[in-house]
């Protein structure tokens, strides 16, 4: 049969996925839809219509500055579990956000309350769980005090910022998202068409079991939009799915142009890393204040934690197996010397981690930043000297899922299926958006 050819246009979505056309995912769909949140939020966000205007004042401003420390210290002192890295981001600015909430009235001593209060609770939480990293965090709250004229407002910001740092750190102790917790051991099942084995080159464990057990921050269960199962192994689709792997995946592919293996490339990093300067963009660009903006931080990561565990709920009940299993042990005909272009990671297929990370990043940037900006580039770890220019979130999930089949690891419907799977969750979150940066969790 033909080999099919991977599409670069919008993938068939449902009415409600990420790509849903712009007109439809204006504020007043959002917020008709139970947001009640969003408002507040996105009051001084431009129309989904109109590119997004980056605020000059922006660079300089305390949240930016406790972003930039947040991404130094979780890069500093990373856990091996991008959940846990993931975690650490969300409960810094779910504090952050609730805190600078608290501020009184308006005028000149609300933005002063609001900035000491984000730098204090991101400080906080900073600090408890990077202990190392004390003395740098220290001078970076004074750094940011000093910038802030003295007197009540900052007294008060500063007291909220540690409290609900405090509030935040002990209501989510023990919550699953530790590495060993995440990590926890999977038995592997016996070897059977369709069923996950572990992979070459090093056919390690299996990873992120755990996660499906860990505690969300909003998403009620783990299995709360659990996508429906991977095509039939006999289906035409599992057959197409598996010669584009095949064909376009393969580590010496004679079909994959080099534009298809430097996105393969770009995307293999992880993609707390990927994100977070893509995230950075959005919040410089926002016209919000220092609450609406680490509210956005909040709503992003709190999203982004739930869907590593709804992803790992899905992997783990279908248990499909990888493609270079497949393709090796003779799902269509058999070709035991076929090479993925990148080493498979240690767990199943379907649905996609990447894509589904994506596809809740994009439902919350969409809705809190707008769909499209200007031009900005991104950088990867995995692609040292490409640059990419990116104008809208919806093109980051376009490329997520096309790169893990153009690297051979995954199936495209896992792709398609991880990418529905965020955006239900990511526009999960910003419904219920209120009970997070209220504290009624």
């Amino acid at each position: 049969m033909p080999l099919p050819r991977p599409s670069r246009a919008p993938l068939p979505r449902p009415a409600a996925g990420p790509f849903l056309p712009r007109r439809a995912r204006t504020r007043p769909a959002l917020l008709a839809a139970g947001c009640a949140a969003l408002l507040a939020l996105t009051a001084a966000v431009p129309s989904a219509a109109a590119p997004v205007r980056p605020d000059p004042a922006a660079a300089g401003s305390v949240v930016l500055d406790w972003y930039d420390t947040t991404a130094r210290t979780v890069a500093a002192t990373a856990a091996p579990t991008q959940i846990t890295n993931s975690r650490t981001w969300a409960v810094g600015w779910i504090a952050a956000a609730r805190a600078a909430r608290e501020a009184p009235g308006g005028g000149p001593a609300r933005g002063r309350f609001q900035d000491a209060a984000v730098a204090s609770a991101v400080h906080d939480v900073l600090v408890a769980v990077a202990p190392s990293r004390k003395d740098d965090l220290d001078t970076a709250l004074a750094a940011s005090l000093a910038g802030i004229p003295d007197g009540a407002a900052e007294d008060r910001g500063v007291a909220a910022g540690a409290r609900q740092a405090r509030a935040v750190l002990a209501a989510r102790a023990g919550d699953g998202l530790d590495p060993a917790s995440s990590n926890a051991p999977f038995p592997v099942p016996p070897a059977a068409p369709g069923v996950w084995q572990p992979t070459p080159d090093g056919y390690a464990p299996a990873i992120q079991y755990g996660n499906r057990l860990a505690r969300p921050f909003l998403l009620e269960r783990a299995d709360q939009f659990r996508p429906g199962p991977p095509p039939a192994l006999d289906s035409d689709r599992y057959r197409a799915d598996l010669e584009e792997v095949r064909a376009y995946g393969a580590a010496d592919s004679a079909v994959r142009t080099a534009r298809q293996s430097e996105t393969a490339n770009f995307w293999y990093s992880g993609s707390l890393t990927l994100y977070t300067d893509a995230l950075r963009v959005a919040v410089a660009r926002s016209h919000g204040s220092s609450a609406d903006r680490a509210a956005l931080l909040a709503l992003f990561h709190a999203a982004s934690v739930d869907t590593q565990i709804a992803t790992s709920d899905g992997k783990y009940t279908y248990l499909r197996w990888r493609p270079v299993t497949a393709i090796r042990t003779g799902a269509i005909g058999t070709d035991p010397a076929w090479r993925p272009l990148h080493n498979t990671p240690a767990h199943p297929d379907y649905p996609s981690g990447h894509a589904t990370y994506a596809g809740a990043a994009q439902a919350v940037l969409d809705a809190l930043a707008g769909p499209v900006t200007e031009p900005f580039d991104l950088t990867s770890p995995t692609a040292p000297g490409v640059h990419r220019a990116y104008t809208g979130w919806a093109q980051l999930t376009r490329d997520n899922v096309d790169a893990r089949v153009y690297s051979g690891i995954h199936s495209r419907s896992a792709d398609e299926a991880g990418a529905r799977l965020g955006d239900a969750v990511g526009r999960y979150a910003l419904r219920h958006a209120d009970r997070l940066l209220s504290g009624r969790l």
